[in-house]
């Protein structure tokens, strides 16, 4: 088979249907283009997500949860200890939050090669005092420096700046609980713990994350601060939070840890379960969107070669009566297709990225997340590879059906017809 000579005659062909050859390229070139453009914007949507949520969550929390005690007394005699027995209003059992020997939990896990960083973080419920109004709200007491490392705490930070809390008695608020307040940086603040101590602090900066139920309650100060605040000792820790090099082992490595230091686990995937479900369903609905755009842009190429062959039967009986088999007409044809794939799938990566820098400089602002100033793109090579393989499997299958019935035309019933 002389793939040369196939291919010039391809070339040729196309050139004499030029403008219906445009048409089909453009469609797969637009097919493309609009793949390239949804699936970045839907990752860089997915991206901005997770970093809302996923990214502030660590993929590891150990903790100590409120639960019934799971053995009860009569579980431990030996009258009914291998008997089936139901208890009913059962009380949780007051273990405390603080985790046990927190700082050689910590010492231990920050030499295990498979952990970025470990963050110890005191989390409480406190009253905001403003005037005679009480504001329940909650106070997180966090290590700043490997809190910035793990989190990117001041990503969120909209005034000041998250090393302020390493100052004495300083505090950063939500927005929505600043706003709630009439408070800004420089102000005192008052607050209560849940023991009912009393404390000052001085806002050294205001948060903001985009979520209102967060903004409207959340708080950041110093592990020292919140000790001071609640009244304990140097070694209180409420949680320890682990981030992970493979974070796909956070599952496995919480069972692990669960085990080894008798305390409560979760996560990333359970804490967030229901944001990865959501990411998921919004990358599936970008695929088949696309995928069903190069199937439309398939079926053009399709009709075009189809309509190609009943006008050019002349030309394929020529063909065949100058010593052309079936299968070399059957190549001339998917040939015609693979480079209408090729020509329109090259030029719809071009336009995919051109289209995907528009939108990434697309201003968009809103007050509820001040960091994002343009709409997201996820910039990734895999999906221009994916783009063009998916081109060329699509005119390839549209191209074959025609180019079959083409190798199977009889010369001499169209010669003898003409």
């Amino acid at each position: 088979m002389n793939f040369k000579l196939i291919l010039n005659i391809a070339l040729h062909l196309l050139k004499a249907r030029l403008k219906q050859t445009i048409v089909a390229a453009i469609g797969v070139t637009f097919s493309i283009a609009m793949f390239i453009a949804l699936v970045s914007f839907m990752n860089g949507l997915n991206d901005l997500l997770d970093g809302l949520m996923l990214n502030r969550t660590p993929h590891v929390r150990l903790y100590n949860d409120i639960k019934p005690s799971e053995h009860q007394p009569i579980t431990l005699t030996e009258a009914y200890k291998n008997s089936t027995n139901f208890i009913r209003s059962i009380k949780p059992k007051d273990i405390g939050k603080s985790i046990y020997n927190s700082k050689a939990i910590i010492a231990y896990l920050k030499k295990d090669p498979r952990i970025i960083d470990v963050a110890p973080k005191i989390t409480t419920p406190v009253f905001f005092n403003s005037g005679t109004i009480e504001i329940s709200g909650v106070i997180n007491g966090i290590d700043v420096l490997s809190e910035e490392k793990i989190f990117k705490v001041s990503e969120y930070i909209i005034e000041g700046k998250v090393t302020n809390l390493l100052q004495n008695n300083s505090i950063i608020l939500g927005k929505g609980l600043a706003d709630k307040m009439m408070l800004t940086v420089g102000d005192i603040i008052k607050i209560t713990s849940p023991s009912g101590n009393l404390s000052s602090l001085k806002i050294v900066g205001i948060s903001q994350m985009g979520i209102a139920e967060v903004d409207d309650v959340l708080s950041y100060t110093s592990l020292d601060t919140a000790q001071k605040l609640l009244g304990e000792p140097t070694n209180y820790i409420t949680d320890i939070q682990i981030q992970l090099h493979d974070k796909t082992i956070a599952p496995e490595l919480s069972k692990e840890f669960r085990e080894k230091f008798n305390l409560d686990t979760i996560d990333y995937k359970t804490a967030n379960a229901q944001f990865e479900t959501g990411s998921s369903v919004r990358t599936i609905i970008s695929y088949a969107v696309g995928v069903v755009l190069l199937i439309v842009a398939g079926f053009g190429i399709y009709n075009i070669l189809n309509m190609m062959i009943y006008e050019k039967m002349d030309s394929i009986a020529i063909l065949k009566a100058t010593g052309f088999s079936g299968n070399d007409v059957r190549w001339i044809f998917i040939s015609l297709s693979l480079i209408i794939g090729f020509v329109g799938g090259i030029f719809g990566l071009l336009f995919g990225f051109i289209f995907s820098s528009i939108i990434d400089v697309i201003p968009f602002k809103t007050t509820s997340l001040p960091t994002i100033t343009t709409y997201p793109i996820y910039y990734d090579g895999i999906y221009y590879v994916i783009g063009i393989i998916f081109a060329l499997f699509t005119t390839t299958i549209a191209g074959y059906f025609p180019a079959s019935k083409a190798s199977r035309i009889d010369p001499v019933e169209i010669i003898r017809g003409k």
